[in-house]
Parts: C-alpha cells; structure tokens; sequence
C-alpha cells in the first residue's frame, strides 16, 4: 500500500511540473491576422505581408531593448515601425495617425500625420523609371517589378535578379566585366528597396532604423502607447517579410529579439 502510494505521488510530481511547462511554453512570433487591415494578406505562416493595409505582430515590445528586420522581398509602398492597436491599419502608409511611427518608402519618416523628410539626403531612386524622392504619397517610388514584365513571373529575389543581369550576354554598355566586376562598379543604393534588410531597435526612448545594418540616424523619440507592436504596412504590390530571430544584421549593442516570456509576467 504504501507503495502504491509513492507511486501514485512520484506520478503526480512528474505530471505537475510537465503541465506548468506546456503552459509557460512561449508562443511563437508572427504577423498578426487579427489586427491586419481587410486588404492584407498573410503568407509563409505569417511572416510575409502583401495586399494594402497595415498589420502588427502578436507581441508587444516588453523588454528594455527589442530588435527585429525586415526584408523587402518586392518593391512597391511599404511603411515599417510600431504602432498600438489603435492604430489605422486600412491605410498603405504608416504613421498617419498619433498610433503609429514609420519609416516609409518614399524616404520619409512619419507620425500623426506629420513627415519628415528626406531621411536620406540626395537620394537617388534605383531605377530610370522611379519618381522622384518627393513624389506624393499616392505614387510609388520604388516600384522595380510594378511596370515590367518581371511582376508577372511573381515574387524576384533581388540576389536572383542582379545575377540574371549579371550572366546575360550582349550587354552592350560593358559587356567586358566580370559579374564580381559589375557588382563592384554598379552604384550602390543609399536607400532601402528590393532584397534590402530594414532594423528596427527600441529601447523605450528612441525608435532607430537600420538599413543592411547602418544605423539612418532619423529617430523617433518618446515614442508612447500602453502597448507597442511591431507593425507593417504594404500597397501597390509591395512583398515584406517580418524576421524575428536569425537575423540577417546583428541588432545593436545590448538589444535582442523580442522575448514574449516576458510579456506574461
């Protein structure tokens, strides 16, 4: 009997602790379907955002510096940064309203409806066919695939593109160089756009942004709200991807990938 009882308890004690694990077991990180935009739309298990609108991840930034990228996988309009969940997000662009704080496609940064701009000085657009810096908001100033026959092939990594350039024949502008040699000779892009990784850092006094790992040096700051989550608005055939760990470029000194476990405490 009184082993029957001890087995019965050193039961018990193995359950127990196997049952609080599964329930502290931290969830995982994605984009957020219910608080998107009716025009957006989900991929890749929530992690890639296309359609027009805004969405926010499931976490808030709880901890005393959260990092996290994003990867344009295809041009178009694209807002990145944090907002509450009072946010707008029916709308293409971010930081229309006191909810959200953005960096945008059109180099500019924005919050309550208010830009600024440039974020980078003298920026050159990528392509012939891009508007201008101060293009209006209603156009697109980075669109490489929305005007070609390239968007109908479907989604472009800009690594696949630059090499099917690289290894054409008969490139009458210098068809001497190298593929090593054209890459060093082609302009480089001094803003983000196709194939580019975006950091964003927040230490709940400056909201910073990196483009391929430089910090653009346009913060925002006293960024409040009850509750900040990252956020991503896309329109006019814009693809992004959200990374939340793995990251392409270290987050800066002392920051780290967004923990939830703390978010319930």
């Amino acid at each position: 009997m009184f082993c029957c009882l001890r087995t019965c308890l050193n039961g018990g004690q193995l359950r127990k602790p196997t049952s609080a694990a599964h329930r502290l077991r931290e969830p995982e990180v994605h984009l957020d379907a219910a608080h998107m935009g009716p025009d957006v739309i989900l991929l890749s298990h929530q992690l890639r955002v296309t359609g027009t609108g805004g969405v926010l991840a499931t976490a808030p930034l709880v901890q005393s510096k959260s990092y996290f990228e994003v990867k344009i996988q295809q041009s178009g309009s694209w807002s990145i940064g944090l907002a509450t969940r009072q946010a707008d997000l029916t709308r293409k662009w971010g930081g229309g309203d006191r909810e959200s704080w953005c960096l945008c496609s059109d180099n500019a940064t924005r919050h309550n409806d208010e830009e600024f701009r440039p974020v980078v000085a003298n920026c050159k657009q990528p392509t012939a066919a891009a508007k201008t810096p101060a293009a209006p908001v209603t156009s697109t100033a980075n669109g490489i695939l929305n005007n070609s026959a390239a968007a109908a092939a479907g989604l472009i990594a800009i690594e696949d593109l630059q090499e099917d350039l690289l290894m054409t024949t008969g490139v009458e502008t210098a068809p001497e160089l190298s593929p090593v040699d054209a890459l060093i000779s082609a302009p480089q892009r001094d803003y983000p756009d196709e194939g580019d990784i975006l950091g964003v850092a927040f230490d709940h006094v400056e909201l910073n942004f990196y483009f391929n790992g430089k910090n653009l040096e346009v913060p925002f700051r006293n960024v409040r709200g009850s509750a900040l989550f990252p956020v991503i608005y896309v329109g006019n055939g814009a693809i992004l991807d959200i990374i939340l760990d793995n990251f392409t470029h270290g987050p800066p000194s002392g920051f780290e990938r967004i923990l939830l476990e703390q978010s319930l405490l």
